[in-house]
């Protein structure tokens, strides 16, 4: 590397850190990238938050892929900040750290007894469908009769939905197969998405919530004296008029048209879970609600909700790092349109929150390369090789692209009728693929 090469790290391999990757190397400035993250897999929410039935959203990875096959662009992976290796030493080795490490911890629901067993947040759940390592012992207990996922945007959709499917219907997914061996033999029949506001506020995109209409196994069902006056739909437009078109025909079916039940339900606002026995949540405590001025306000009214199991999917927030400010009430690093401090900057979630979606990150990319090529210049720092060195002496274990590949390929190999992988769980196992053993 010369000294006019800026070397730059990115942690975390998910879709905001390749955006900024690919930004960062693709004008005339000569620029080396080490995109490290902790897992031996890259793509990071492209694999372990897109729902497995929902395979043509993951073909943006074919982009990331390509910017693997740039000399100046590399995957690191197995290698984890703060286990591995500190912030401090990738600043002596880097001229540029970009923080892209994304929102995986779940957003406190905030109420009475929420730490109740049974009582998921949806990053883990999510993970857990995923084969997510983190979360793959996860082990929640589907042999109840009712689930109560809270939120009204696409990843309450996303967990209903995985729940609702029969087995035929997720053969073409990569569902974790521990995950799939649980919902497919499990005791649910009714399942409701819980929102505070009305179903114009809903943040369910289109396509997601008519899927729910087209289940085979299950019925959803909408209150219909929950939906606005008819006459209010031929002011809207975009996705709240195709969403209303949506839960109009939901308020048409009827609970006994099949076997399962899920009931979307605008208005109720989680008071407190309810436990029983062994510390097992059993209930939800609602408070019936109404919408004025924009302002989610309660009635006063209650209602108690049977169920098993919980899943709150109501937000996410970034994992503080040590030396790093961090804004605890918003879940971010504290930083101005991206930078944290001298040569440390953030991109993605763990910069603006989760908000958007995955094509979001693309412009956030673009934006934090920009920042970075205009405000700092190369300084002859060690880099790659200087990274390299580390590594060797520390005897770690660090996953290449090139391995990640042959991981892959055991994951397909292994794959049974349509599913499109088998995707694999266990650190130690995919760590001795990739090592050839």
């Amino acid at each position: 590397m010369t000294n006019t090469t800026l070397s730059v790290a990115i942690i975390g391999a998910g879709p905001a850190g390749y955006y900024t990757a690919e930004a960062l190397t693709s004008g005339d400035q000569d620029v080396r990238v080490d995109i490290i993250d902790r897992l031996p897999t890259p793509f990071g929410l492209i694999r372990a938050g897109v729902a497995p039935d929902h395979q043509s959203i993951k073909n943006v990875s074919r982009r990331y892929e390509a910017t693997n096959q740039r000399d100046d662009v590399r995957f690191v992976g197995n290698l984890s900040l703060g286990r591995d290796i500190t912030l401090g030493e990738l600043q002596d080795l880097y001229d540029v750290v970009v923080l892209a490490t994304g929102a995986a911890r779940d957003r406190p629901l905030g109420v009475e007894g929420e730490d109740l067993t049974g009582v998921i947040g949806s990053g883990a759940f999510v993970g857990w469908y995923n084969s997510h390592p983190d979360f793959k012992d996860l082990a929640p207990d589907l042999r109840v009769a009712s689930v109560a996922v809270i939120g009204n945007g696409n990843v309450a959709v996303d967990v209903a939905r995985i729940l609702a499917k029969t087995a035929e219907e997720m053969s073409s997914s990569d569902l974790a197969d521990h995950a799939a061996r649980e919902i497919h033999s499990s005791t649910i029949k009714d399942i409701y998405i819980l929102g505070r506001r009305g179903p114009l506020e809903a943040a369910f995109t289109p396509k997601e919530l008519g899927e729910l209409n087209k289940l085979e196994n299950c019925v959803t069902l909408v209150d219909r004296s929950q939906l606005p006056d008819p006459a209010i739909d031929e002011t809207l437009s975009g996705a709240a008029k195709k969403n209303m078109v949506s839960l109009r025909a939901m308020a048409e079916n009827r609970p006994e048209d099949k076997p399962v039940r899920l009931h979307i339900q605008f208005y109720r606002r989680p008071m407190a879970l309810v436990g029983e026995i062994e510390e097992c949540v059993c209930g939800i405590r609602l408070e019936e609600t109404i919408v004025e001025d924009g302002k989610c306000i309660g009635t006063g009214k209650s209602m108690v909700l049977p169920a098993g199991l919980v899943v709150p999917c109501i937000g996410y927030r970034s994992s503080p790092i040590e030396d790093v400010p961090y804004n605890a009430r918003y879940g971010v690093f504290e930083n101005a349109e991206g930078l944290i401090s001298k040569g440390l900057y953030c991109v993605g979630w763990c910069r603006r929150g989760p908000t958007g979606t995955i094509g979001t990150n693309k412009p956030d990319g673009v934006g934090i390369a920009a920042k970075i090529l205009d405000e700092v210049k190369p300084a002859g720092k060690p880099g790659r090789e200087g990274l390299d060195e580390l590594v060797n002496e520390r005897s770690l274990k660090i996953v290449t692209f090139q391995d990640w590949k042959k991981i892959e390929a055991a994951e397909v190999d292994a794959a049974e009728g349509d599913a499109p992988r088998s995707k694999i769980s266990d650190l130690a196992e995919m760590v001795s693929i990739a090592e050839g053993s």
